[in-house]
C-alpha cells in the first residue's frame, strides 16, 4: 500500500495519526470470539424460532442453513477488506474509501439507525415482558422505570473502557451458549429414551413424518425467510471492533472462520432437537420453543429459566447496539459526517459523547412504555425495517469488495484472508438478497414495513444533500475521484505484468 492512496476516511482518526482521537485496542481473542457468537445468536433464535417452525415446518433447517451460508461470505468479504488496511476501523470506513464519501455516510448512519431501532425494541421487551414474567407483581408504573434503569446500566457498562463492554458481552454470550447446549443435551436424552411428551414419543422421525420435510409447502418455506433473516442481524458486529481489537490479523479471521460451525451447532443443532422432541405442528408461534421443550421435559422452573436466558439475550443485543452505534457515530464524526463533538474520546479512549447520544435515543423506549406501547408493536417494526436496513449494510460491504477487487487486485493477491469464491460468490449473495426482497412482499405486514423503510433513506439523503455542499466534502469527493483514477491505473499496470499471476495466496485473477 502506498501512502498516497489512503482516503479521507482513513486519514482522519486512524491508528497512524497520534494527534487525532483514536480508540484503544483492548479487546482480546476471547472477547472477539464471544462477541462474534453473541452477534450470531440473537433473541430471534430464542423467541422467533417458534414462528419460523410453525410457518415452514422442518424445512426451517434449510432456511437457516441457506441464510447462514450466504452471510458467511458477507463476513469473509468484510474480513478481507478490514485486514487489507490497518487504518480501517469498521466497514463504514472501507465503504467510504472504496465507493466514495457518500457510501460512508449512508452506511454509517443506516447501521446506526438499525441498532438504535433494535435496541429500543430490546429495552421495551426487557421491561414489559421478560422482567414482568420474572417479577409479575410489579405495578404498571414500574415498567418505564425499569426501562430507564436498563438504559443507565448499559451506558454505565460501556463508559469505563472498551474492555468493560468486552467482558459484559463475553458473559452474556456464555449464558446463551450454556442455554443452547443445555437444550441440546436434554433434548438428546429425551430422544434417545423415546420420551413421551403427550404428543408422541420423541424421535428424529418427526423431521419428516408430519407432512414431510416441507410440511407447509413451498409457500411456508419462502415465508420463513422473512422471519429468519432477523435472527441473523448483528452477525457483522465483529466488524465494528476492528479498531479496538488486539492483533486483528489473527483474531478477526479466527472469529469469522468459526461462524459456520456456530450456525450448525447453535441454529441447526437446536432446531433439530426442538422438532425431534415434539412434532413441529405442536409449537406455538407466539411462545419460545425452548420454554415448551423444557416444560415438556417436566422441569418446573422452565419458564423462569428460559425467560432469564432470553432476558440476557435481549440485554446482550441492546449492549451490542449501544457499543456499535457509538463507534459508528464516532467514525462518522471523524469524517465530518456527524457533529465534531461526537469525535471526542474520554481519557480511557471511549467515545463518551457518542454513547450519550445513543442513551438519549434509547429514552424513546421509556416514552413508548409510558404511553402503553407493548412489545408486539415494537417487534413488528424491528423484524421488517431493521432486517431491510441490515441487508442494505451487507450489500454495501459486498459492493465495496467488488470495487476493491477491481482497483486493488495486488492487495487481494497478497491477502492472507482472501474471500473464497471471489466475485462470483458476491453475485450469488446479491441475487439471494433480491430473493429476500421478493420474499418480504409475500406477507402484508412485512410488505408494509418494506414500503415504509425508504422513508429513512429519504431522510438521510436530504441530510447528505445539505452536507455535500460543504467545502471539505467537495474536496473529499475530488480527492476520491483522483484516488480512483490513480488506483485503476496501478491495477491496470499490475494486471498487465507477467509476474502478477504468481502473487500471494489470494491470487485468483
Amino acid at each position: 500500500m502506498t501512502s498516497d492512496t489512503t482516503s479521507r476516511t482513513t486519514r482522519q482518526g486512524g491508528d497512524g495519526d497520534p494527534s487525532s482521537p483514536h480508540l484503544d485496542r483492548a479487546l482480546g481473542n476471547r472477547h472477539i470470539q464471544l462477541i462474534a457468537i453473541g452477534g450470531a445468536i440473537g433473541t430471534g433464535l430464542f423467541m422467533g424460532s417458534g414462528k419460523t417452525i410453525s410457518v415452514a415446518g422442518p424445512s426451517v433447517l434449510l432456511v437457516y442453513l441457506i441464510i447462514g451460508f450466504m452471510l458467511y461470505f458477507v463476513m469473509r468479504a468484510m474480513g478481507e477488506l478490514l485486514l487489507s488496511r490497518r487504518e480501517y476501523r469498521n466497514f463504514a470506513d472501507f465503504t467510504g474509501d472504496l465507493l466514495g464519501p457518500w457510501a460512508a455516510y449512508f452506511t454509517g448512519w443506516t447501521y446506526w439507525f438499525c441498532w438504535v431501532v433494535t435496541a429500543v425494541a430490546d429495552v421495551i421487551v426487557i421491561a414489559s415482558v421478560y422482567v414482568r414474567h420474572l417479577v409479575p407483581v410489579l405495578p404498571a408504573w414500574a415498567t418505564p422505570v425499569i426501562a430507564l434503569v436498563v438504559i443507565v446500566a448499559l451506558i454505565g457498562l460501556n463508559l469505563p473502557t472498551v474492555r468493560a463492554f468486552g467482558e459484559t458481552e463475553f458473559w452474556f454470550a456464555m449464558v446463551k451458549i450454556v442455554a443452547i447446549l443445555a437444550l441440546i443435551v436434554v433434548g438428546l436424552v429425551l430422544v434417545l429414551t423415546s420420551f413421551d411428551s403427550g404428543h408422541g414419543a420423541a424421535s428424529f422421525a418427526h423431521l419428516w413424518d408430519q407432512g414431510g420435510f416441507f410440511g407447509n409447502g413451498f409457500t411456508g418455506f419462502v415465508a420463513a425467510f422473512q422471519i429468519a433473516t432477523f435472527a441473523f442481524v448483528g452477525i457483522e458486529l465483529v466488524g465494528t471492533t476492528a479498531a479496538e481489537t488486539k492483533d486483528p490479523e489473527h483474531n478477526l479471521p479466527r472469529a469469522i472462520r468459526s461462524i459456520p460451525v456456530r450456525i450448525l451447532l447453535f441454529y441447526i443443532g437446536s432446531l433439530v432437537i426442538l422438532m425431534s422432541v415434539m412434532p413441529w405442528t405442536v409449537y406455538d408461534a407466539d411462545n419460545s420453543p425452548f420454554i415448551q421443550v423444557f416444560d415438556a421435559a417436566g422441569l418446573p422452573a422452565a419458564a423462569a429459566i428460559v425467560n432469564l436466558v432470553v432476558l440476557t439475550s435481549a440485554m446482550s443485543s441492546a449492549n451490542s447496539g449501544i457499543y456499535s452505534t457509538s463507534r459508528m457515530v464516532f467514525g462518522l464524526a471523524t469524517q465530518k459526517d456527524a457533529p465534531a463533538l461526537f469525535a471526542k474520546v474520554s481519557r480511557r479512549r471511549v467515545p463518551q459523547n457518542a454513547l450519550y447520544l445513543t442513551g438519549v435515543m434509547l429514552l424513546a423506549s421509556v416514552v413508548l412504555l409510558a404511553f402503553g406501547l407493548g412489545e408486539s408493536a415494537a417487534f413488528s417494526v424491528v423484524t421488517t425495517v431493521s432486517s431491510l436496513c441490515f441487508m442494505f449494510v451487507w450489500t454495501m460491504i459486498l459492493l465495496s469488495y467488488l470495487a476493491y477487487r477491481r482497483r486493488r487486485p495486488q492487495e487481494h493477491a497478497a491477502s492472507s484472508f482472501a474471500m473464497p469464491g471471489g466475485r462470483a460468490m458476491v453475485g450469488v449473495v446479491l441475487a439471494f438478497f433480491l430473493f429476500l426482497l421478493w420474499a418480504f412482499t409475500g406477507d402484508p405486514d412485512t410488505l408494509a414495513g418494506m414500503l415504509a423503510t425508504p422513508v429513512w433513506f429519504v431522510v438521510i439523503a436530504v441530510g447528505y444533500v445539505l452536507l455535500r455542499r460543504r467545502p471539505e466534502h467537495v474536496a473529499a469527493r475530488a480527492a476520491f475521484r483522483e484516488q480512483v483514477a490513480r488506483e485503476q491505473g496501478e491495477a491496470d499496470a499490475w494486471n498487465a505484468a507477467p509476474q502478477a499471476p504468481s502473487a500471494g495466496p489470494g491470487a485468483d485473477r
